[in-house]
């Protein structure tokens, strides 16, 4: 009676198993399953529809990254990052140390890889099939949208500093926290004398809020910012380089959408269940 009892669990299992593993849909020869639809829908919190319409996505994704045989490894990486330390005109290293200060190094390392394989896609998808962004038309951009290239030349920042980071963190939870190992001074910041990575910090935060933790000068530094302050306009010629690129990248990113959204029509998909 055991061994009947035991052979017919094994059998419901992997009768259940089956189930859960069942292929749903084939797309260009891949298969989704049931599972892979379920871990979807509960890990991003979505309906089965958008589950599905989101797996069929990275499929084809997938596919045309192999199909033009795009791939990027730790030379085009490290080349990325020191392009990004250069533009916001810091040296790697410490513009390495700061996301370390901010993030998880390795994620971000991983997101640079995927926007580098995205950047390369792109690039292959739609090259000599997009026109050029002229310049009478960034100059109309720039006029138009002037509050999206504002700086303040000072601002007004509560700076603390200690030899012991986890109290900064505490402090950030508990504003009033007093503390002798850290020293603080309400200053003013000139946007004109800040270093890379502290222009960089400063301007990345919103008024009313703290920074993130920063090592200098062998202490950790944190500030509040209370107020940006005497708010100019950043010159068109400083900033129209940027904005060609930004515009650019929009324009690409719509071509793209709009190859994938023919794809996803000429691709065969056939649902199973």
């Amino acid at each position: 009676m055991k061994r009947y009892i035991l052979a017919l669990f094994v059998t419901m299992t992997f009768s259940y198993a089956g189930l859960v593993n069942g292929i749903a849909i084939i797309v260009n020869d891949t298969p989704i399953t049931l599972y892979d639809i379920d871990v979807k829908m509960e890990t991003e919190n979505i309906s089965k529809p958008d589950a599905v319409g989101k797996l069929i996505d990275e499929i084809l994704y997938t596919q045309e990254l192999a199909k033009r045989n795009i791939a990027v490894d730790i030379f085009d990486i490290d080349a990325q990052i020191t392009k990004i330390a250069q533009q916001n005109n810091m040296n790697l290293l410490d513009f390495k140390a700061l996301v370390r200060q901010q993030q998880n190094y390795e994620q971000f390392t991983q997101r640079v890889k995927q926007q580098l394989i995205h950047q390369k896609l792109i690039s292959k998808i739609a090259k000599g099939k997009l026109k050029y962004i002229q310049e009478e038309y960034i100059k109309i951009y720039y006029n138009n949208n002037e509050d999206m290239f504002r700086i303040p030349n000072t601002i007004e920042v509560m700076a603390y500093v200690s030899s012991n980071k986890q109290l900064l963190n505490k402090l950030k939870s508990n504003p009033i926290l007093q503390d002798d190992d850290i020293l603080k001074e309400n200053i003013v910041l000139k946007q004109t004398e800040l270093s890379p990575q502290v222009k960089y910090i400063v301007n990345s935060t919103k008024e009313k809020e703290f920074s993130v933790i920063f090592a200098n000068n062998k202490e950790y530094n944190m500030f509040y910012i209370f107020e940006k302050q005497d708010i100019t306009t950043i010159n068109y010629e400083e900033i129209k380089d940027q904005i060609f690129n930004d515009l650019m990248k929009k324009r690409e990113e719509n071509y793209l959408k709009e190859y994938f959204e023919t794809l996803k029509i000429t691709a065969n998909i056939e649902i199973l269940k």
